[in-house]
């Protein structure tokens, strides 16, 4: 996967879904089961969980983010989220170990169904596929058919371009299940080029002026990102141990990044602007008194009060997520009939019904008839 700087088509499936395609109609039925209290979803029909945090039999995951990916007796994702899940999972089972938390025998290890983006598969009277969601490296949303009608969902997307993983598709389809992180419009984010500009602006800055620039990004997807937007630039990188984990992961699945360097207390000096996770809690300790700058990439840079929220001198809005304008691209694109919510903002179900589109938000312990 190259770093080519170019922007993101969205393939659109070209078969139009049938509308109409809901209960009433049919002796079986699709049944999708929300439990708040366990933070799952469920297809009774096919036993399979979805994004479950808690451990199943048998669970989709759609990427590899902790509030999405557990470890479960088998897990069913592309080969490139099961090459990070697998890194993300042997970390935490060592830092187990070395607290004393679990025995040296540890846990029994996942099992993964790998499935490769547009080759459906058969399940029982339904066919899924997975397809690129453009979250990070390996995400994907799936998609279930059966016999009256198409179910997508989508996990967490963006459509805008990315340099370090899989461009999103849209495809059609009657029900679909979205999330809405930034669902209300003052989210909508400056355009690609402002916020790389920013993001490698301060970094140049603070190294000019002898001063140590350090980004808060998450370990897994925005980090990555932000490697490639300064590496192009030419800044100097250095990332913290769990940024560089998965940028290995990266580079084993054929995305270029450029040079980078591990962090290590005796060498660093300040120099490299330095990519740190926002959970990392050694920061301090790892400047060692060095003068620095620091920025949270985040969606949530469009808030005023960001800053002081992360505790950093200024957030840039880098993120993995579709923003406001994009949520409603999507559904623009996928045409459904009927439109399932979660993960965001409750409100964005009544901006939708303003625009005539049938949505609604799932509901703790809910359970759903969509077709059969």
């Amino acid at each position: 996967m190259l770093l080519n700087g170019g922007g993101v088509g969205v393939a659109e499936n070209p078969t139009p879904a049938r509308k109409g395609a809901f209960p009433g109609r049919h002796e079986r039925t699709f049944v999708l089961v929300f439990s708040l209290t366990e933070r799952s979803l469920y297809v009774r029909d096919l036993d399979l969980w979805i994004d479950s945090m808690r451990p199943r039999s048998r669970c989709y995951v759609s990427h590899g983010h902790s509030d999405h990916a557990r470890e479960h007796d088998t897990i069913v994702t592309t080969p490139a989220n099961a090459r990070i899940c697998r890194s993300r999972f042997e970390r935490s089972l060592a830092h187990a170990k070395q607290m004393a938390l679990l025995p040296a025998r540890g846990r029994p290890a996942c099992d993964f169904e790998e499935r490769n983006f547009n080759e459906p598969w058969e399940d029982g009277r339904h066919r899924l596929t997975l397809f690129p969601a453009g979250h990070v490296l390996g995400s994907a949303q799936l998609l279930i058919e059966g016999d009256a009608g198409r179910f997508v969902y989508t996990g967490d997307f963006k459509l805008a371009r990315s340099y370090t993983c899989e461009p999103p598709e849209v495809k059609r389809c009657d029900v679909l299940l979205m999330e809405c992180t930034y669902g209300r419009p003052q989210y909508v984010f400056p355009s690609r080029d402002e916020v790389e500009d920013a993001l490698v602006t301060f970094a140049t800055k603070a190294l000019e002026d002898g001063v140590a620039p350090v980004l808060m990004a998450y370990s897994l997807g925005k980090a990555q990102e932000a490697m490639a937007i300064l590496g192009k630039a030419g800044v100097p990188l250095t990332v913290h141990g769990a940024v560089h984990a998965i940028a290995r992961c990266y580079e084993e699945s054929g995305v270029r990044l450029p040079p980078y360097e591990r962090y290590d207390a005796v060498t660093y000096d300040g120099t490299r602007a330095l990519i740190w996770p926002p959970s990392g809690k050694r920061l301090p300790k790892a400047l060692a008194g060095k003068r620095s700058r620091t920025a949270m990439l985040s969606g949530w840079a469009l808030d005023a009060s960001a800053p002081f929220r992360y505790g950093v001198d200024v957030c840039i809005p880098l993120s993995d997520h579709a923003d406001y304008a994009a949520l409603l691209r999507y559904i623009e694109l996928a045409q459904p009939s009927k439109v399932l919510l979660n993960h965001g903002w409750r409100d964005f179900v009544w901006r939708l019904r303003r625009m005539g589109i049938d949505a609604s938000y799932l509901e703790a312990n809910e359970q759903l008839s969509l077709f059969s």
